[in-house]
C-alpha cells in the first residue's frame, strides 16, 4: 500500500477549488480572449481585486513574476497569477482569511522541504507538484495545462528557468490561498460547496 509522505499540509476539503469553478473560468477567460477584451476588463480588473484583497500576495508573487523581465514569461506568469486568484475568489467569495507574510514563508518553507525529501529519496516517484495535484486537482491541471501549452507555443522564445520560477510561485499561491480559506465553522455555515 502506498503512503503519501510529505512536507505540504493537506488542503481541507471545504477549500478544495471544484471543477464547476474552473470550468467555468477556462470558458470565461476563453471567450474573453476570443473577443479582444480579456486584459483591459477581466483581468485587469481582478489584479486591482488581487491587490486590494490580498496586498502581501500579491506582491509576493507579483515580485517573483517581475523578475522575469522577457516576455512570454512575464505575460504569462501574470496570467497564472491572475487566473489562480480568480479561481479562489469565485469559489470561495468574502471567505479568505487576509494572508501575511509568515502564512506564504511557512508555505514555502514546506514546499522546500518536501523537494529536499523527495530528491533525497532516490526511489521516491511523486514530485512536490503531484502532492499539490492530489490537493487542488482541478486547479493544478488547469495551471499544468497552460503551462504546457506556453511552452510549446513558445519553444523558441520562453527559458525554462522563467518558467520553473513562475510555476513554482503559483504553486506556492495555490498551497498559500488554500490554507486562508475560512472554515466553514467559522465563517458562520454559510460556506457550501456543491459538486
Amino acid at each position: 500500500m502506498w503512503v503519501r509522505r510529505a512536507a505540504i499540509r493537506p488542503v481541507p476539503d471545504f477549500a478544495k477549488i471544484p471543477s464547476w469553478v474552473v470550468e467555468r473560468l477556462e470558458d470565461e477567460l476563453t471567450d474573453a480572449i476570443g473577443d479582444g477584451e480579456i486584459t483591459p476588463t477581466i483581468l485587469d480588473e481582478a489584479l486591482d481585486r488581487f491587490e486590494n484583497e490580498q496586498p502581501v500576495l500579491s506582491d509576493h508573487i507579483s515580485d517573483i513574476v517581475g523578475r522575469q523581465k522577457r516576455e512570454p514569461a512575464l505575460g504569462f506568469g501574470y496570467f497564472l497569477m491572475i487566473a489562480v486568484y480568480l479561481a479562489f475568489e469565485r469559489a470561495f467569495p468574502g471567505e479568505i482569511e487576509k494572508i501575511e507574510t509568515v502564512s506564504i514563508e511557512s508555505t514555502e518553507q514546506a514546499l522546500m522541504l518536501d523537494e529536499e525529501i523527495r530528491m533525497a529519496d532516490s526511489a521516491e516517484v511523486v514530485e512536490s507538484d503531484d502532492v499539490i495535484a492530489m490537493e487542488q486537482p482541478h486547479l493544478l491541471k488547469y495551471v499544468q495545462e497552460h503551462l504546457d501549452a506556453a511552452l510549446e507555443a513558445h519553444a523558441n522564445d520562453i527559458d525554462v528557468d522563467d518558467v520553473h520560477a513562475i510555476y513554482r510561485a503559483v504553486l506556492v499561491e495555490i498551497l498559500t490561498l488554500s490554507y486562508a480559506v475560512r472554515s466553514p465553522r467559522t465563517a458562520g455555515g454559510s460556506h457550501e460547496v456543491s459538486a
